[in-house]
């Protein structure tokens, strides 16, 4: 048995407006995660640079910006065992023409940039990711 854990999840701009987002949370509540708490929001750019402050700087960093930015997306966390594990694997490969068939990337994804969900790679960064998507939530 693993241990009980929480990721955050955004259901992307591309997967939003292409109206997937049902059938994407489906994916995860189907195998064993539950969604503790869920928001539409559109991101501004303060919280769009915090989020990919890694990839400031690289040549990609101005598209993934007005990406992310452009329309509203689905923020979620989810709990679960091995939640961070399972949540990565049901993703898909970050590209979706490299990802495996039957996850989410690559029934939904368009390209590597808009790849439908973004999840926590790591605790640390779970919990990071959550209490900067969720800053009203105690952490929970």
């Amino acid at each position: 048995m693993g241990h009980i854990e929480k990721s955050l999840i955004l259901i992307k701009p591309d997967a939003v407006e292409r109206h997937v987002t049902g059938k994407i949370i489906d994916i995860y509540e189907s195998n064993g995660l539950r969604l503790i708490a869920l928001k539409m929001i559109k991101v501004d750019e303060e919280l769009a640079k915090t989020h990919y402050a890694e990839h400031s700087g690289k040549i990609f960093f101005d598209e993934l910006i007005r990406y992310i930015t452009r329309s509203p997306l689905i923020a979620a966390i989810v709990e679960g065992q091995n939640a961070i594990e399972k949540v990565r694997k049901l993703n898909g490969n970050t590209n979706p023409e490299m990802a495996e068939y039957g996850t989410i990337r690559k029934k939904f994804g368009v390209n590597k940039t808009e790849n439908s969900v973004h999840s926590s790679d790591c605790g640390e960064n779970a919990e990071k990711e959550i209490s900067l998507w969720f800053p009203e939530i105690e952490q929970i």
